[in-house]
C-alpha cells in the first residue's frame, strides 16, 4: 500500500534549450518590482550571467547584481547579499549559477522574511515564513538546488557546512537551459555531473525512497550514465548537455522529497574543513559508501547496474552489487575524478573530527544503514 507523502516541487519549471528566454513574461506574472540577481564573478567573466541579464533588460525587469558568492558560499556571502537586497529595494531573487549562487540566493530570500541568525535555521524546517520569491536559473548539471528545498552554507567560524532543509526556500520558477551550460570546463562538468549521479543513486537507496522517487532516480541514473562522458569530452554537445540538465533536475525533484545519506554527510565535512569541491568529494566517496550500504538495500543495486547500462541477468545479488559499484568507479575514472581523498589534501588526523560532524549532519538519518563513528572513520580511510 502506498503511504501518504508530501511532495515539494517548484510551481513552474522551464526546461530545454533556449527556455531562459521565457522568463520575462513569467516574472511579470509574479507581482514583483525589482530583483536581486545573485551570481558569481566567474559567470560574469565568461558571459553566462550577461545572457540572462540581456533577457531581463529586453523584458524591462529592474534588477541589481550581487556577484560576491564563493564556490562554497559562506554566512558572510549571505549577509552581504542580504545587505545588497535591502539597499537596492529588491523584493525577489534571481539566482544564476550552479549550487553556490542557488544556495546563497535561497539563504538571502529566507533571511529577508525571517528574523534571527542564519545558524538558527540549520536543520529541517526551522523557519516560520516563506522566503522571498526566487527565480532559480541553473547553469550546471549537478546540484539541482533550483529544484529542491535544500541548501548548504558554510559557517566560516566553525568550518562546518550547515545543511538547511526548508520548504520555505523552494524556488517559484526553476530554469534549466542547457545552452547556459555549454561554456563550462571539463573538470566542472565532471564534478557536477558526478554530484547529480550521487543524488540519484543515494536517493534511490535512502530510507525515505518511494515508488515515485525511485522512478525519477532510476531515470536520472540512466540519463546521466549515458550522457556524462559525452558532456565532459565535448562541451558543445547540446544533446548530452540537455540530457544532463534533465537528469539532474528530475533527481532534484526526487531527493528533495526522499532525502539522501552519508555520502553527503561525509562530503559536507570535507567541504567545510578543506573547502573542496562538493561534487568531487561525493564522487570519491560514492563507491565506498554504496559498498558499505549494499547488504541493507535488498536487490536495488541490480537496478542501478541496469540503469548504468550493465548486464546482470542471472547474477546473484552480491555479484550484481559488485557490477554496480564497478560501473560507478569506471564512470568516475572516465571523467577524470581523482581516485582518492589523499590527492585532495585530506589528512588522516582530521578524520575523527569529520566523523563526529558527519554523524550530526541532517543527511545521515536517511542512510539505509545506521553508521557509528568508527565506521565513518573507516570509510574515510578507505577513500584516502
Amino acid at each position: 500500500m502506498l503511504q501518504s507523502r508530501r511532495m515539494y516541487i517548484p510551481p513552474l519549471a522551464l526546461l530545454g534549450p533556449g527556455c531562459v528566454k521565457e522568463i520575462g513574461p513569467e516574472i511579470k506574472k509574479m507581482n514583483v518590482k525589482k530583483a536581486l540577481v545573485v551570481t558569481d564573478q566567474v559567470l560574469l567573466e565568461i558571459g553566462v550571467s550577461q545572457e540572462v541579464l540581456k533577457v531581463l533588460d529586453e523584458s524591462a525587469i529592474a534588477y541589481a547584481v550581487f556577484a560576491d558568492v564563493k564556490p562554497n558560499p559562506t554566512i558572510k556571502n549571505v549577509y552581504d547579499g542580504l545587505k545588497a537586497l535591502e539597499e537596492n529595494g529588491c523584493d525577489f531573487v534571481i539566482s544564476i549559477g550552479g549550487g553556490s549562487p542557488q544556495d546563497c540566493g535561497k539563504a538571502i530570500a529566507i533571511l529577508a522574511t525571517n528574523p534571527g541568525d542564519l545558524r538558527d535555521y540549520e536543520g529541517v524546517n526551522k523557519t516560520q515564513n516563506k522566503g522571498l520569491p526566487i527565480v532559480a536559473i541553473n547553469t550546471t548539471a549537478g546540484t539541482a538546488s533550483e529544484a529542491t528545498i535544500n541548501y548548504v552554507i558554510t559557517d566560516e567560524e566553525r568550518k562546518v557546512k550547515m545543511v538547511l532543509v526548508d520548504s520555505n526556500s523552494l524556488a517559484t520558477i526553476a530554469v534549466n537551459d542547457p545552452e547556459l551550460m555549454m561554456k563550462k570546463p571539463k573538470a566542472l562538468t565532471a564534478a557536477t555531473g558526478m554530484d547529480a549521479l550521487t543524488h540519484a543513486i543515494e536517493g534511490y537507496l535512502t530510507k525515505g525512497a518511494s515508488a515515485l522517487t525511485d522512478a525519477l532516480n532510476l531515470e536520472s541514473i540512466r540519463m546521466i550514465s549515458s550522457s556524462l562522458r559525452d558532456a565532459v569530452n565535448d562541451r558543445e554537445n547540446l544533446e548530452a548537455r540537455s540530457k544532463m540538465a534533465y537528469g539532474q533536475y528530475i533527481t532534484g525533484m526526487a531527493f528533495s522529497n526522499c532525502g539522501l545519506g552519508i555520502v553527503h554527510s561525509m562530503a559536507h565535512q570535507l567541504g567545510g574543513l578543506y573547502d573542496l569541491p562538493h561534487g568531487v568529494c561525493n564522487a570519491v566517496l560514492l563507491p565506498h559508501i554504496v559498498k558499505y550500504n549494499a547488504a541493507f538495500v535488498g536487490d536495488k543495486l541490480r537496478n542501478v547496474a541496469v540503469a548504468m547500462g550493465e548486464a546482470v541477468d542471472g547474477l546473484s545479488v552480491e555479484k550484481a552489487n559488485e557490477v554496480a559499484i564497478k560501473a560507478i568507479e569506471k564512470l568516475s575514472k572516465d571523467v577524470g575524478i581523482p581516485s582518492g581523498l589523499a590527492a585532495l589534501g585530506v589528512k588522516e588526523e582530521d578524520l575523527a573530527q569529520m566523523a563526529d560532524m558527519a554523524l550530526a549532519d541532517a543527511c545521515t538519518p536517511g542512510n539505509p544503514r545506521t553508521p557509528n563513528k568508527e565506521e565513518i572513520i573507516t570509510i574515510y580511510k578507505e577513500a584516502l
